[in-house]
């Protein structure tokens, strides 16, 4: 009887340490499945919207305003939990503004921008990002690479635009052109929880 008290006080404590191990490794494997499911579920949402959210991709965005056909093609950089202002793109720094090739922006029509009349045709988009405030610059070298090749000299039109602050993150680069009604224009530029505005003449 006394061996029996014995085996059961051995073997007791080892049954119940063996069913904690097995309940701990199966809260375990039920955190990694559904950390496997929501990263799944993360490559669905990217999958369906037909875009890799760890790349940077190539844009183009059509606008047709009073008459005048513009197109800006750009490649959208994504924010992936870092610093982008201050950070990744330094203040007071030309930035091509975009990854890669420096942004274009064509149109068909000759248009005014800050007072400068720009005639129909193509041109690159940098910026001079600042705390306060922004430098938005047009220049005639639309095919360069970063801002590698950057020259003052070839710039046509510079004006300053107040930085908007949003709540929510853009993620990916966006660059967007739309009326403002009575032959005017509207580019906007928005990423990470930054936007700015460049009001265009459209009706000369």
């Amino acid at each position: 009887m006394k061996f029996t008290k014995i085996l059961i006080c051995i073997a007791l404590p080892l049954y119940l340490a063996s069913c904690s191990e097995k309940s701990s490794n199966s809260d375990d494997q039920m955190h990694d499945h559904d950390a496997m499911e929501n990263h799944d579920h993360e490559m669905e949402m990217s999958a369906e919207n037909g875009e890799d959210m760890t790349k940077s991709l190539p844009k183009e965005e059509h606008a047709m305003i009073d008459g005048t056909h513009f197109t800006i093609k750009y490649t959208a950089p994504v924010v992936k939990n870092r610093v982008i202002f201050g950070g990744l793109v330094g203040y007071d720094q030309v930035w091509v503004t975009g990854a890669h090739r420096a942004t274009n922006i064509e149109f068909d029509n000759d248009i005014s921008i800050g007072g400068t009349v720009l005639p129909a045709g193509k041109y690159a988009i940098f910026t001079i990002p600042g705390q306060n405030e922004w430098t938005v610059i047009f220049n005639s070298d639309w095919d360069q690479h970063l801002a590698d090749e950057y020259t003052q000299e070839n710039d046509l039109v510079r004006i300053t635009a107040k930085p908007i602050i949003n709540d929510e993150i853009v993620e990916r680069l966006n660059y967007s052109l739309n009326s403002a009604g009575q032959g005017n224009a509207l580019l906007s530029i928005s990423w990470e929880k930054v936007k700015i505005e460049v009001p265009i003449k459209t009706a000369l």
